[in-house]
């Protein structure tokens, strides 16, 4: 083979290098960066107007945030955001297993029951609780003024319109489960009651745990309307405030920062039990 022969064969290319390499440039979001500054720009804002304005009075909101019957308040609020959830999850679970039966006559009382306390407001109920002397005026040969403190008017019109809501998010929970699994237990000859506490329960724990959180938030909230009945609670203990001293927005504000206090640690604790139930998934983060 002549050497013109051997200089006609062709060569493998070079492998491109680093200085060979393609330059990758990030494309500029010019409109996006603008977005977060004005946003950021009128955030702060907002902030500085608020703490600059001397109409909150913030030094009248230091010395009333921890005052004794504050607190109070805030403990009659906690303890009845508790004895309504519980006591509306425990009803809203045995409304869902009714929902859930075979049975036609517990399907429909499961449905009425939702479709009504979910339509009528639940101010509209409490005011109807509390007034229940007028229909009935004794019960259990007691005087229903007597045997119906406004607290007691207060748990039962939250916990039934609770109940409601409950229900639905403890059946849409169970329905979120695979059906495979519960038949994969029935083949492995597990008792109903095993089949729901170690099958059904954990997996559906999952779908109840985040809008159940929401509930709790709104419950939380939601007791601030039983102050038109008189109930001593964190919103009704500003008001009996601001009405002797006629500091009105300060006191709003004191009521407005518990709120927000206590729901961004509900947030936290939500965040965990979530991430606890999502253990084994793509979710667990």
């Amino acid at each position: 083979m002549s050497s013109d022969t051997l200089a006609k064969v062709p060569t493998a290319p070079e492998k491109p290098g680093p200085a060979n390499a393609p330059r990758i440039v990030p494309r500029r979001r010019y409109g996006q960066w603008a977005a977060a500054v004005l946003v950021l720009a009128l955030l702060g804002a907002a902030v500085t107007s608020v703490l600059r304005n001397k109409a909150f009075q913030w030094d009248v909101v230091a010395d009333h945030f921890t005052s004794d019957s504050v607190l109070r308040g805030l403990w009659l609020t906690l303890w009845l955001t508790a004895v309504v959830m519980v006591l509306g999850f425990a009803l809203g679970t045995l409304l869902a297993g009714f929902r859930l039966s075979a049975n036609p006559v517990l399907r429909a009382v499961s449905r009425g029951y939702v479709w009504l306390f979910r339509s009528i407001p639940v101010l509209v109920q409490l005011l109807l609780w509390f007034n229940i002397g007028a229909l009935y005026p004794k019960l259990f040969g007691v005087r229903t003024v007597d045997l119906l403190s406004p607290v007691a008017v207060a748990i039962i019109g939250l916990t039934l319109h609770e109940a409601a809501y409950a229900a639905e998010v403890v059946r849409g929970g169970i329905l979120s489960v695979d059906r495979g699994q519960i038949e994969a237990a029935q083949a492995l000859g597990l008792s109903r009651w095993r089949r729901g506490r170690r099958i059904v329960l954990p997996q559906a724990m999952r779908a109840i745990v985040p809008p159940a959180g929401n509930l709790l938030v709104g419950t939380l909230k939601g007791t601030s309307i039983v102050s038109v009945i008189a109930v001593n609670d964190l919103l009704f203990s500003t008001q009996l405030i601001y009405h002797r001293t006629y500091q009105v927005i300060p006191l709003l504000m004191v009521a407005t920062l518990w709120y927000a206090v206590v729901t961004s640690l509900l947030g936290i604790g939500q965040y965990f039990v979530e991430k606890h139930y999502a253990r084994g998934t793509e979710d667990a983060r």
